[in-house]
């Protein structure tokens, strides 16, 4: 019986795989400032663009994953480089990182908590 269950695990392992596993890691508020300050490193804000007015992380580009153009916007980007994302609660940066990994792009970091975390990380 426990080869069985070996096999079952295997194949379902594979089956994960090729559906297309995430090309992100979520972040803790050091180790996303360490990324951040990796020379490279692309960093994206998903909030709406009022949000981004009232105040970014430093060289912060602005994309709203909520707007209708998210998918077309993403598409410009260079899919080789590593990309720092977050919004306000992590809760849209999931959801940017989700539909990047499957747009291709390889090197995806997500700050947990967003920028409220960042923020009472002083």
């Amino acid at each position: 019986m426990k080869k069985h269950q070996a096999a079952l695990v295997a194949v379902m392992t594979a089956v994960l795989a090729a559906c297309g596993s995430a090309n992100y890691k979520t972040q803790s508020v050091d180790e996303f400032a360490a990324t951040v300050a990796t020379p490279g490193v692309v960093v994206l804000d998903v909030r709406h663009a009022d949000e981004f007015a009232a105040g970014h992380l430093a060289n912060a580009i602005n994309i709203d994953v909520e707007g209708p153009e998210f998918a077309t916007q993403i598409e410009s980007l260079d899919k080789s480089v590593a990309y720092a994302i977050y919004c306000h609660s992590g809760r849209r940066s999931k959801i940017a990182v989700d539909q990047m990994s499957k747009a291709g792009f390889t090197s995806l970091y997500n700050l947990a908590g967003g920028i409220s975390a960042w923020a009472a990380a002083g």
